[in-house]
């Protein structure tokens, strides 16, 4: 079975470099930066990193001469921070379009925008978690032919819901599958296997007591069904009860956190279960929770041009006019909101501190307010409000979520033979997780990608302290 755990079993590859060959078309070599190469390591002062038709052939403390002797161009950054691009284990693509929600954004044009954007803020690879119409294979097909752009998507088909209830959004017939027997989901997954879906999603959720919840049967024919086709599943779910019942089913994904309350012993016990042939992952999404409200608040960085290029600003000045706040404000679910915002900060801590495998996702491009790109940065800042390292933040979404993707093989650390998709900084993000947002460039397959938009300059150095 194609599982988590053949990607977790990997062996890392060492930071070296192979020899060049005698014959072999130029390398670009990028010289004297810090390198953080997505596996938690400590970072490599003034690294080399050496790509040659999209790949990495050198990284860490080598010799750039044998490789400059051969005609490489030489890229200086010095004074700059390289890690990883990003990924995503949980984003939508095609459900929204100049800040409204219909089936009729699902185009080539529009799906294409969200992952342009993506890109250009240093997320090279999303998994688009459901709601997809076909289109999205034959877009995958063209990137993994080299003809298409944007961040690398990997596709959960569809994705199973319950009929007329959850997921509460305006997917058409063809985005998302209803069953209403425990024999159509499985049919449902064995189409979705046919059309070479990455992995399964379904829905699992009743949004605070206001749906029909999807009924055991059919969540357990889901993943029975995903597995005889060597397919992982993922679930949207929000109860512990939910969560376990699905894991004890054999689930390989938790696609939010749980946030009805604080994750117990035999939660964790399951999610670290000893079956070695299917490790779950848990994703916390911390950002979908906070965006229910936190823009009726205006905080600094809604000012900040990372936040504004993303957003757009017919939605900022929607979002600052005082309809929308006044509707935030009367919302009877806001607190509820608020609250299971705090619980998932204090049970993503309480799962990471106990080992439990940790990926990284956002929900972003399922509702206007989850802003593509943007999100992934303010995930990671959550984390670290959390109590991650930065350090731990960014292996959640570099190496691990790279293999929650199924793809470690080539993505997620900067290591030789993996793709070459990094992101140079200004400044390092391990002194203030926020310094991801302080682009130079991004690097996709080795082709340079300008950020989305113009990065505030780095921090000033700190003042030496007087000697006594």
């Amino acid at each position: 079975m194609k599982t988590l755990a053949l990607f977790l079993s990997a062996v890392a590859l060492p930071l070296a470099a192979l020899p060049p060959p005698a014959q072999a078309e130029p390398a670009t070599v990028f010289t004297g930066a810090r390198l953080i190469d997505g596996s938690g390591r400590r970072p490599i002062e003034r690294a080399v990193l050496v790509v040659r038709d999209g790949r990495i052939v050198a990284a860490g403390k080598i010799d750039p001469k044998p490789y400059v002797a051969k005609g490489a161009k030489t890229v200086d950054l010095a004074g700059k921070t390289v890690i990883p691009g990003l990924i995503s284990d949980h984003s939508h693509v095609g459900v929204v379009k100049d800040g409204a929600m219909s089936p009729d954004n699902y185009t080539a044009e529009n799906v294409g925008a969200a992952l342009k954007q993506y890109e250009a803020y240093g997320v090279t690879a999303i998994l688009s978690l459901g709601v997809n119409k076909d289109l999205i294979y034959s877009l995958r097909d063209e990137q993994r032919a080299g003809r298409g752009g944007g961040a690398d998507v990997y596709a959960a088909d569809h994705g199973i819901g319950t009929p007329r209830s959850a997921p509460p959004l305006p997917g058409g017939a063809d985005q998302i599958d209803r069953p209403t027997t425990p024999e159509e989901a499985r049919q449902m997954v064995r189409a979705a296997a046919g059309r070479k879906a990455d992995i399964i999603k379904m829905w699992v959720d009743d949004v605070f007591g206001t749906l029909e919840k999807m009924k055991p049967e059919i969540q357990e024919a889901i993943i029975d069904e995903a597995h005889k086709n060597n397919l992982r599943v993922a679930a949207h779910i929000f109860y512990l009860e939910d969560a376990k019942r699905l894991l004890r089913a054999g689930l390989d994904v938790v696609a939010h956190s749980v946030r009805d309350q604080p994750v117990d012993a035999e939660f964790i016990s399951l999610m670290k279960r000893g079956d070695t042939a299917r490790v779950p992952a848990y994703i916390a999404t911390l950002a979908l929770d906070e965006a229910q409200f936190i823009y009726a608040e205006h905080p600094a960085w809604m000012d900040s041009a990372a936040f504004r290029t993303a957003a757009g600003q017919k939605m900022v000045d929607t979002w600052l006019g005082e309809e929308y706040i006044n509707k935030i404000k009367a919302n009877t679910l806001m607190p509820r909101n608020r609250a299971a915002m705090a619980t998932a900060m204090r049970n993503v801590k309480t799962l990471h501190d106990a080992g439990v495998y940790v990926g990284f996702g956002t929900d972003s491009g399922a509702m206007p307010t989850r802003l593509p790109g943007w999100m992934e940065h303010r995930e990671l800042q959550l984390l670290v409000a959390a109590g991650l390292t930065p350090m731990q933040a960014l292996v959640c979404a570099t190496r691990k979520a790279a293999e929650v993707i199924g793809d470690a093989r080539n993505r997620g650390t900067l290591e030789i033979g993996k793709r070459a998709d990094f992101v140079v900084l200004s400044a390092n993000p391990l002194d203030d997780i926020s310094n991801t947002l302080r682009l130079v460039a991004i690097y996709h397959g080795g082709k340079r990608i300008e950020p989305a938009f113009a990065a505030e300059p780095p921090p000033a150095p700190a003042a030496p302290s007087p000697t006594r």
